[in-house]
């Protein structure tokens, strides 16, 4: 691991400020219609600021661009602008439909690829395909208007613009020569059989901090470089941007320069809102930011000759022969370059080869070419969707300009109980366009993924959610920006230990600092849990719909009309998974400070008290293991004291599952303080205690197995899951049961049935369907916990199968892991389940190594669905591939 981008991993790790960081991919793929930018009456993000006033509107709270590149504060933006000679509409962002226009919700309808990326963004390239014909914005909208939720989603695939290749390819790639040294080279390629025009604009801006609170303040400025007028090169003056005074000193920007090829026409303006298009009111300045759209396209005399706050490079009217290309230039660079592109191509090829020796030793000895394709693919897409997450909520609340508040309403509109949350971070997205918003259970996920290449990273991202600025003084950690109250999974915990352990076999010994600060901020989690999640004290957690939007019968995150309530097996058995980690994590603390045997002793008893409300001993009371069908079900609860489980096999019944883990008797022995109150609570809870351990026999002492079932209920729950008419697809383990296909569950005139697709019947917002489709999240934990149970009892035990054969958990866990592998794999026929029946993607030498990691998969086809490009969590399958998997499985 002494790459020559490991050594910058390691030398940012170790400066205040880590320069090699300085600048990346921080930019959204989309800033309209989020929360942040939505000052309506009515919470209406999506029509306050749509996407056809993104050209116009300058953004508040962050920036978006075509393969956005920025510091990480935004203090400057670089992104690429296309122009086909067609489009009412220069390409400067990306387009999609709204949460309304989207037969199945939110969606972007655009084809584009995040192709690499070093951790230190030293090498990214990044691919757009531009359509040569009018890009098809009307026919989008109106297509997926007329379909339904039985239909299919229509996409820009569908729409025939890309034909017989009459597109471009567009490759952006950035490669630092140092640390504030940026190459950028963007070549674009004619696939198609016939000469067409482009006009490419590189542009570069300032983010408009300046005139949110009258005065405004003094301004940036970019304009000529008047000390090399031979050159077509801007001056690049950033210092009089108004920044926070908590922005570290070593950071504060200075000049630079910008440089391009000598064929490029400067064009200036300002990032300025258009207010008499936005808000028929006159504008402060005739320069504004949609002004390259209005003078490129329409002729608009509108544009400055000298200077401004946003400025562009224009190659017009370029035309390309078939199958031929054209390529731009740019330098971004503190120092005057008599010659910038002198060394152009060798630092190129330097950072090129840099990256792939760093892959070379992230990839597991042996791996295919294959392998080793989609692995890296995979993490680049984690790196791209890195984005500067700014917001204040109390100041989105009140306003920004005393004198122009905000419409009365919107002080009520969301998140009126999170105005300590204050981020001005860089954070690891879902999904830039789809979810270019934090996402509390996500982000745990994709800490795993990101500790591949860069873990002092992915214990950063960890940590930012348990730190002032975002976990709530009551304990509650934030979801999304739609509504931080919400409850997402609290999977922190399991994460944590992940990193910690994969630490520790990788150096030799695990961060314990990080390890206790982050374990003591996640006890005042679990409390947050435990007193308002557990309306009645008795150890049945209703969390709403914990991220799993349309699962259930009914919503479950409103009041039943009759006074009932559910307890939520999932809930319940989340619940459980938390304390055991807890308890796992004290014990390893304790090892440097005996007070943890304490506190570890605490969430013990946390675990058995959970495990006796899912099964309690008392027959009168309800109990979600159905003994009869051998599954956990919701129930619900009410105030006449009668209940009744609603019988939809799903993830809410695996979930109790994910609860699993073992100490032997030895590692008992080192806790002696912990023994004791361990072998007395067992002593005075011997009933319970039977339900959620299992004492088995290793090497002649004993092996405790804590769970929320016991052996035999483990194996008729697994037998569900080894069942294709169940759970079991090609594709890994369906969030619904197949059997609801035949038999929907009915409850109070609404339906479940299997839906192995896109959804079809909406409960919560957003495009999510979890009847039916493959996720990776849950399958992941599904896995953590077979290897867990196999290394707890090895191959002593076997699961009964559909076919009559029987399995050991490892056995299961290894078709499991490859079926997700495979999603991404060309199989025997040369295809790739995730693209389902697009045959291009299979048989087009420029499509066919393009991958593209969804947010779900066809239940029965593997067919990528929802969002497309790198919802974070899907990013897992890089450490599916190298086995550098979760701690349950090193040395396997």
């Amino acid at each position: 691991m002494d790459t020559a981008e490991h050594q910058r991993l390691n030398s940012s790790h170790k400066e205040v400020y880590p320069l090699w960081k300085k600048w990346g991919p921080y930019v959204a793929e989309r800033a309209w219609g989020t929360v942040r930018e939505d000052y309506s009456s009515n919470g209406d993000a999506w029509n306050y600021f749509p996407h056809d006033l993104a050209r116009s509107k300058a953004y508040r709270w962050g920036e978006d661009g075509l393969a956005g590149f920025s510091d990480t504060y935004q203090t400057t933006i670089f992104s690429v602008a296309l122009w086909n000679e067609k489009d009412p509409i220069l390409k400067e962002r990306l387009f999609g439909l709204s949460h309304l226009e989207g037969n199945h919700g939110e969606d972007v309808k655009e084809a584009y690829f995040y192709l690499d990326s070093t951790p230190t963004h030293s090498y990214m390239k990044y691919l757009y395909k531009y359509p040569q014909e009018e890009f098809p914005y009307e026919k989008l909208v109106q297509e997926n208007h007329q379909r339904t939720l039985q239909d299919p989603e229509y996409e820009i695939y569908d729409t025939g613009v890309f034909d017989q290749g009459r597109y471009f390819d567009v490759f952006i790639e950035y490669v630092k020569a140092s640390p504030e040294d940026i190459c950028i080279r963007i070549q674009a390629y004619n696939r198609g059989p016939e000469s067409a025009r482009l006009h490419l604009i590189p542009q570069l801006w300032f983010r408009n901090t300046w005139s949110w609170t009258p005065p405004y303040a003094p301004t940036p400025r970019m304009k000529k470089n008047d000390k090399q007028p031979e050159q077509c090169s801007l001056w690049i003056d950033p210092t009089a941007l108004p920044l926070p005074e908590w922005i570290p000193p070593a950071y504060r920007p200075a000049p630079f320069y910008a440089y391009a090829d000598p064929e490029a026409s400067l064009l200036f303006t300002n990032n300025e809102t258009n207010t008499e298009k936005v808000e028929n009111k006159p504008n402060r300045t005739p320069y504004v930011k949609d002004a390259f759209h209005r003078w490129i396209i329409q002729g608009d005399p509108c544009i400055h000759q000298e200077e401004g706050t946003k400025a562009g490079f224009h190659y017009a009217s370029k035309e390309i022969a078939p199958q031929s290309s054209f390529t731009v230039r740019i330098r971004l660079t503190p120092q005057l370059l008599e010659d910038p592109f002198e060394e152009f191509n060798a630092i190129f090829e330097q950072r090129r080869q840099e990256a792939d020796a760093f892959y070379e030793a992230v990839h597991a000895p042996g791996l295919s070419a294959e392998d080793k394709l989609i692995q890296r693919q995979a993490l680049a897409g984690m790196l791209w969707n890195k984005q500067l997450y700014f917001y204040n909520v109390a100041k989105w609340l009140e306003g920004d300009d005393p004198s122009q508040p905000p419409p009365s309403g919107h002080e009520d509109s969301r998140n009126v109980h999170w105005t300590h949350l204050f981020s001005y971070n860089v954070i690891s997205m879902p999904d830039k366009w789809e979810y270019p918003w934090f996402a509390a259970w996500d982000l745990s996920f994709h800490t795993i993924a990101l500790a591949l290449v860069d873990l002092d990273f992915a214990k950063e991202q960890l940590h930012l959610l348990l730190t002032h600025q975002f976990q709530h003084p009551n304990g509650q950690i934030p979801a999304y920006e739609w509504e931080f109250s919400d409850c997402n999974p609290p999977v922190q915990a399991w994460a944590l230990w992940q990193l910690y352990k994969f630490e520790e076999e990788k150096k030799g010994q695990g961060d314990r600092d990080f390890l206790e600060i982050c374990f003591l901020k996640l006890t005042n989690n679990f409390a947050w849990w435990v007193n308002k999640v557990d309306r009645y004290g008795n150890n049945f957690f209703e969390g709403g719909f914990l991220g799993l939007d349309n699962i259930s019968v009914i919503d479950r995150s409103q009041t039943l009309p009759d006074g009932g309530y559910i307890e939520q097996s999932d809930g319940t058995g989340w619940m459980g998974f938390f304390s055991l980690l807890l308890t796992k994590i004290a014990l390893e603390l304790a090892k440097g400070n005996p007070i943890f045997q304490g506190i570890a002793t605490t969430y013990f008893e946390h675990f058995v008290y959970i495990v006796g409300a899912m099964q309690p001993i008392d027959p009168n009371l309800f109990n979600m293991w159905d003994e009869k069908d051998g599954f956990f079900y919701d129930v619900i609860s009410y105030p006449n004291g009668k209940w009744q489980p609603l019988k939809v096999r799903s993830f809410v019944g695996i979930i109790p599952f994910f609860c699993l883990d073992f100490l032997d008797e030895d590692e008992i022995d080192q806790y002696p303080h912990f023994k004791e109150n361990f072998q007395l609570f067992m002593a005075n809870n011997a009933p319970l205690i039977k339900r959620c351990l299992t004492i088995l026999e290793y090497q002649g002492k004993k092996r405790y197995l804590f769970s929320l079932m016991n052996i035999e209920q483990m194996q008729r729950l697994l037998s569900y899951l080894w069942n294709e008419n169940e759970f079991k697809s090609p594709h890994g383990i369906r969030s619904l049961s197949k059997y609801h296909k035949d038999h929907p569950f009915h409850f109070n005139g609404t339906d479940v049935d299997y839906e192995p697709g896109e959804a079809t019947t909406v409960i919560k917002g957003g495009n999510s369907n979890w009847r039916g489709p493959v996720w990776f999240p849950p399958n992941i934990l599904i896995l953590s916990s077979l290897y867990r149970l196999h290394q707890a009892i090895g191959e002593t035990i076997l699961i009964q199968t559909d076919h009559s054969a029987s399995l050991t958990p490892l056995q299961m866990a290894e078709f499991i892991r490859h079926a997700l592998i495979n999603i991404f794999r060309r199989n025997g026929h040369g295809q790739r389940p995730v693209y389902g029946n697009r045959r291009f993607f299979e048989e087009d030498p420029y499509w066919k190594d393009l991958l593209l990691f969804y947010e779900y998969y066809h239940g029965e086809t593997g067919a990528g669905l929802g969002a497309s490009h790198q919802t974070g969590w899907s990013g897992l399958v890089a450490n599916l591939i190298s086995r550098w998997f979760l701690s349950e499985i090193k040395n396997k």
